[in-house]
Formats: C-alpha cells, sequence, structure tokens
C-alpha cells in the first residue's frame, strides 16, 4: 500500500497524537490534526487527504457531519472512531467505524476497507 496522507480529527490531543503515532509506524503521514467540525472541512479543502479518520462526537460539532460536507465535494475513504459504534450505524448504516480502544491490526485491516470501498465507488 503507498504511504496516505491523514487527517486526523479528534478533539483529545493524546488520542490524536497516539493515532499519528500508530500510523507512521503503518507507513503514513498526517497531514493535519483537527479538533472542530469547522477545522475538518477548512483542513479537507487544504489538504486533500487520501483517508480521514474522524472521532464521532467532538467538543465543537460532530466528525460525522464534518465527513458528510466533504463528501459533498466526492468521495475520500473515511473511518469513524467511537467508543459506541451503534451510534454511527443508525445514523450511516454502511460506515465503517473503529471502536475505541483499537489495535495496530485493526486499524490496519479498516484502513484497507476503506480505501476499497471508495475505489468501488
Amino acid at each position: 500500500m503507498k504511504a496516505l496522507r491523514v487527517l486526523i480529527i479528534e478533539d483529545n490531543a493524546l488520542n490524536a497524537m497516539l493515532l499519528a503515532e500508530l500510523l507512521a509506524q503503518m507507513g503514513h503521514g498526517v497531514c493535519a490534526i483537527v479538533a472542530t467540525e469547522a477545522d475538518a472541512i477548512a483542513a479537507a479543502l487544504l489538504h486533500r487527504p487520501d483517508l480521514v479518520i474522524a472521532d464521532v462526537r467532538l467538543r465543537s460539532g460532530s466528525g460525522i457531519a464534518a465527513v458528510e460536507q466533504m463528501l459533498r465535494d466526492g468521495p475520500v475513504p473515511h473511518i469513524f472512531m467511537s467508543g459506541d459504534p451503534a451510534d454511527v450505524q443508525i445514523r450511516l448504516p454502511d460506515a465503517i467505524v473503529i471502536r475505541k480502544p483499537y489495535s495496530h491490526g485493526s486499524l490496519a485491516a479498516l484502513v484497507e476497507r476503506a480505501l476499497d470501498g471508495a475505489a468501488a465507488s
């Protein structure tokens, strides 16, 4: 797999740093880490990431709403992070969701799945 430019949407700085480190170990780069829905939308327009990993609940806005806005401009592979995946799947039944806490292996598998799903679109 080629190295990806990943946009992380996470309002917990420690979780964001740990995710960025995990992605680096997988050979990917992080183009931006943002903590709000508005900043996520702006970062996506600026950086055009290959993959978006979004926390569902943000202190300011929603990771789901941010990704939905990004998708209006075209497909972008994405993964949602949540402690309760059922919340996401009620709103977006086909969403790829990783349950917190997650392992390197489960994240790697879902990155592949997100990329495969976007390629099929």
